[in-house]
């Protein structure tokens, strides 16, 4: 790896204002060439990756209805695809290709995916809500298909042959009669298809598919593998100057921000090249290496005004129990009450969870050139297309003079601070009037993350005798995410502002009861004004740990009270053969034994269980099992296995969403034994990796990842919809070693000896 002081040949040295003229691209070619490839991908061993050919930028999105903006056939018959959707390592770029090359008959050795890059990219939304795939499969299908239909009528002009006895095979049209052929790049390579999609071209039927449904290795693997790799915290622009923010170590309630009071930078003379800029409330340095960057921040005295109280994370889920809310019925049907009073068994299930952090490996970084007449920005934002708009708003340049390109980072699902740090790179360079290159400390990325909101629930159900579900209501209480980034909310841009109401901030009905047929539900949304607690957005699989972390103890509470079993419960009351079909997926996988014995295995002082449990986020079917164990005396909770079984509908490519799985249940052990965002009444103290523990490698669960393929169902999300049902297989699991019920997350040792010994 390079350091951060040797590493400025990745560009060449050239005139900022030549490098925006000329587009500003920073273009990485790596080769692949000594690295193994999968089998049946069609890649020769030893064979030159493709070069990377980009087509002119423009300042506007391409179109996202027009063939030319999402696909380039080249002389050689290769094809460069753009699409809108960033790699983050969940191997989006991968089964993307697949889909093209699928329907345009290419091997997947013929066919890269462009840069993600606002001058380049079409606008197909942001990398979230798992929708890479779910959003971009129909799209680039219906692209490739169109420009499949215009290039065989173009070949069977050329052949005089008809379009119906026609056969293509890596790219080469081949009549029948004659075997005369031609191949794309003869027929188009290098010029545009000035086609617009119509949604009417044929498209392959999957009884067809080679590619799609099929195991492939990720593309961008091998450099990453190699070290070749080049993450945005090792990118460098010509002339620039390292930089760093100056904030209080841990953020205080959004509403407030940080008001500065005082600044003494008076120390900055002895750092050579040193400077302080300020909008506002907004403070940071500059200087030309990046040791000197640190040094001055830490340098700069600041008087910070005292923020209002918060409630601390101790007293964090009474305040939000004993808050005025803002309450709405998310669904209602039958009358749950009634229900309930004719039941055979009812039970009640609480729970609290807390603000859990993004606490990506490797701080936020990215670098900014903002001129008068333009700007460019290489950030890791999720959404490249509403970076830029933030961004343009903050620096008073009109959307279409800014370029925003995506530079790979550490994995963060979730809002974490990449925007925000986007957002610093481009105001300190337009202050500095230099490029600049910014990456949080990590008190910065701790402390001032976007967390993953806090949530109370409560949960009442109701059975027959039989174990069939008859009444559920649910209670939940949690604020709204944070519209307004930090640097522009301290800047003064914009004045701290919640995300308008929308459903998957709430309580989520697919989650809280979903996956079962029940007759009365009332689901009911308890929402907390967001300014008064500390910033929030989506962290992976949004609520929903916290959501089946109630509702699925509850189902298995009845369960207990029935002497039914609790795979055979949920088989009773899933809704549909989908919900069936990963339950028992997942029963199979772990050889689930139905003779339930609470405490089983283990030795009187350490216990065994195991757990089920059911859940999703927005689409698609999970269900998972945990085996764990609890040490009764140190109350360290183990999580020994997590198996995950999920139906994404048409999984494009297995081996990817097997890893999806696999990191899914890894960081949900992680979510339910140790990650906890704690703060005191004035500010977040969780600023490390002390602070805010993470699993290690040496505690982490074997994995057992099941995809439940459906050919013939459209494809849905796959990065985050096992997370909820293996919080709540990890809760179950607990009560069948222990006979207690845990009703807040983390699993911390203090939490589970206080729970045991609750009579």
């Amino acid at each position: 790896m390079r350091s951060p002081e040797t590493s400025s040949d990745l560009l060449p040295q050239a005139a900022r204002r030549d490098f925006l003229r000329a587009g500003g691209a920073l273009v990485v070619g790596l080769s692949l060439a000594a690295c193994a490839t999968p089998e049946g991908s069609g890649v020769r061993s030893g064979m030159r990756a493709l070069p990377l050919r980009l087509r002119e930028p423009q300042s506007t999105p391409p179109a996202a209805d027009r063939v030319d903006s999402f696909l380039v056939i080249h002389e050689d018959s290769t094809v460069t695809l753009y699409t809108g959707f960033a790699e983050l390592g969940q191997g989006t770029t991968t089964s993307l290709l697949q889909i093209a090359a699928e329907e345009l008959d290419l091997g997947m050795d013929q066919i890269r995916a462009a840069p993600l890059d606002t001058h380049l990219s079409p606008n197909q939304g942001g990398t979230y809500s798992s929708a890479s795939v779910q959003r971009g499969r129909p799209q680039i299908t219906a692209a490739a298909a169109e420009a499949r239909r215009a290039l065989l009528a173009l070949a069977a002009t050329r052949l005089d042959a008809d379009v119906a006895r026609l056969s293509v095979a890596r790219g080469r049209v081949r009549a029948r009669k004659g075997g005369r052929s031609v191949s794309y790049g003869e027929l188009i390579g290098g010029q545009r298809f000035e086609l617009s999609i119509t949604g009417k071209a044929p498209v392959k039927a999957s009884t067809e598919y080679r590619l799609v449904g099929q195991k492939h290795k990720r593309a961008d693997l091998a450099a990453k593998l190699t070290g070749q790799q080049v993450y945005i915290q090792q990118q460098r622009l010509p002339g620039m100057l390292h930089a760093r923010v100056i904030r209080p170590r841990g953020q205080a309630a959004y509403g407030a921000g940080a008001r500065v009071l005082r600044v003494d930078d008076s120390a900055l003379a002895s750092i050579p090249g040193a400077r302080l800029l300020r909008r506002n409330d907004f403070l940071g340095v500059v200087a030309p290496l990046e040791w000197d960057a640190i040094r001055a921040a830490q340098a700069v005295i600041v008087e910070w005004e005292s923020p209002p109280t918060l409630p601390t994370s101790a007293g964090l889920h009474a305040q939000m129990r004993a808050a005025t809310t803002t309450d709405n019925v998310v669904l209602e049907r039958g009358d749950v009450r009634v229900a309930a009073d004719e039941a055979a068994a009812t039970v009640v299930q609480r729970g609290n969870a807390p603000y859990q952090a993004h606490a990506p490996f490797a701080p936020n970084c990215a670098l900014a050139d903002i001129q008068p007449e333009g700007g460019l920005v290489i950030c890791s934002s999720q959404d490249v297309h509403a970076a830029r708009r933030g961004i343009a708003a903050l620096v008073g340049l009109p959307a279409e003079k800014i370029r925003v390109q995506f530079g790979e980072g550490a994995g963060t699902y979730g809002h974490s601070c990449y925007d925000d740090v986007a957002q610093a790179a481009a105001l300190l360079s337009q202050l500095a009037g230099s490029p600049v290159r910014v990456q949080f400390m990590r008190a910065d990325e701790h402390g001032w993350d976007t967390y993953g909101p806090p949530h109370v629930g409560e949960a009442r159900l109701a059975c027959d005798a039989n174990g069939r579900l008859v009444a559920y209501e649910y209670h939940g209480w949690q604020h709204n995410w944070s519209l307004v980034e930090t640097t522009s909310q301290l800047a003064g841009a914009a004045p701290a502002t919640e995300w308008p109401p929308v459903a998957v901030q709430g309580v989520n009905a697919l989650v809280c009861g979903g996956m079962y047929s029940i007759p009365s539900v009332k689901l009911v949304n308890h929402r907390l004004p967001g300014l008064q607690y500390l910033r929030g957005a989506w962290l992976r699989s949004p609520l929903d740990l916290a959501f089946a972390f109630v509702s699925e103890q509850a189902i298995d509470q009845l369960a207990v009270q029935l002497s039914i079993d609790p795979v055979e419960m949920r088989r009773r009351n899933v809704k549909d053969e989908r919900w069936r079909g990963v339950l028992d997926a997942v029963a199979e996988a772990s050889q689930w034994n139905a003779a339930r014995v609470p405490g089983r295995l283990g030795n009187e002082r350490i216990r065994r269980g195991r757990g089920v449990g059911l859940g999703t986020h927005l689409i698609s079917h999970g269900a998972s099992v945990a085996d764990i164990e609890v040490n009764l005396d140190s109350g360290q909770v183990r999580i020994l296995h997590l198996y995950g079984a999920l139906d994404a509908g048409l999984v494009v490519n297995p081996l990817t969403v097997e890893h999806q799985i696999e990191g899914q249940l890894v960081q949900t052990a992680s979510r339910m034994l140790l990650e906890e965002v704690h703060f005191d009444a004035g500010r977040v103290t969780s600023l490390d990796w002390v602070g805010y523990p993470i699993l290690r490698m040496d505690a982490c669960p074997a994995v057992t990842p099941v995809v439940v393929q459906r050919m013939n169902e459209r494809s849905t999300g796959a990065g985050e919809e096992t997370m909820a049902a293996a919080a709540a297989a990890i809760a179950n699991a607990f009560f069948d070693a222990t006979g207690r019920r845990m009703e807040q997350f983390p699993f911390t040792p203090e939490r589970v000896l206080e729970t045991l010994k609750a009579v």
